[in-house]
């Protein structure tokens, strides 16, 4: 039986894990992970990768920003959440505010600090980061579609950075980046649909808020159609092995989304949709290993 020491040690630790969204963080370690072995350098011994020291300081390092940024959003965010996201605010809230400033300062601290280890361009790469995140969060959020791009643009950042640190331009590599892109900036904008009660309370200028739900829809709908495009080109122009699968499944789940999309209404019809697109994303991180499910086997020795 815990004391109640222990339990608010508990809560306190729960609640931090909820305001960096420890879950999301996870994914996008093992997704970075998943990229570098079967897409970014499929040709390099499978111990190279995953015990190449550069790549694991850039990971961490990402890993440490995104914590970092989702608690100076949610720092931005408190008054919004509380109307948009009632519960989730009532744990974060277990934390004080001055305790998530500074643990902001210090994960963006330890993220430049594992950039220097492994470069200057590194450094810079993180630097700029951590003031996007802050800028996004703190202004550029507030802008109508703007803010949506540069959310998405946000998202994908730490991926660009394992590519570049592998100098892999190969053109699937930029198809599935555009497929990724596409999706995410898909559901910014239907989760502005669904937070609009709260974005209006704070004043805040979203996409739904200034144009309207039905043209946020439209926007959402031409979006997702975009997103058949580079779906089409990796089953059909690319070598994805198993994957195709994946993208075969994607294009359906897309299809039914655009049906949903234009009989929705109420927030909990937006929460739906963006389930759909939230499981498209994460079952393609575990997709990847579809690629050559004999691939790990083969490089091990």
């Amino acid at each position: 039986m815990l004391s109640r020491r222990n339990r608010l040690l508990l809560y306190k630790l729960l609640s931090l894990f909820s305001v960096v969204r420890g879950y999301n963080i996870l994914m996008i370690t093992l997704a970075q992970y998943l990229a570098s072995i079967y897409i970014l350098s499929p040709n390099l011994p499978l111990r190279e990768v995953v015990f190449d020291i550069n790549l694991f300081l850039i990971v961490t390092a990402s890993a440490l920003v995104i914590a970092a940024g989702y608690i100076i959003n949610n720092f931005y965010d408190a008054e919004k959440d509380l109307i948009n996201k009632p519960t989730k605010s009532m744990l974060d809230r277990l934390v004080s505010q001055r305790f998530k400033l500074t643990t902001y300062f210090i994960l963006n601290f330890l993220a430049v600090f594992l950039a220097s280890y492994i470069s200057f361009r590194a450094v810079l790469f993180f630097s700029a980061y951590i003031f996007g995140i802050w800028l996004y969060s703190h202004k550029l959020k507030r802008i109508p579609f703007l803010g949506n791009i540069i959310s998405a643009t946000l998202a994908i950042a730490p991926f660009f950075v394992v590519f570049v640190y592998y100098r892999n331009f190969e053109t699937v590599i930029f198809v599935h980046a555009l497929f990724l892109f596409l999706l995410i900036l898909a559901r910014e904008i239907i989760k502005d649909l669904e937070n609009m009660a709260g974005d209006l309370a704070q004043n805040y200028k979203t996409t739904p808020i200034v144009y309207g739900a039905k043209l946020s829809k439209i926007v959402i709908g031409l979006l997702i159609v975009l997103t058949l495009i580079p779906a089409w080109l990796l089953i059909n122009e690319f070598d994805v092995g198993y994957m195709f699968i994946y993208f075969v499944v994607s294009i359906i789940l897309l299809v039914l989304f655009m049906f949903l999309l234009w009989k929705a209404e109420t927030k909990k019809d937006y929460v739906w949709l963006h389930n759909i697109l939230k499981l498209i994303i994460i079952s393609g991180v575990f997709s990847i290993l579809l690629i050559d499910v004999n691939l790990v086997l083969n490089r091990i020795l």
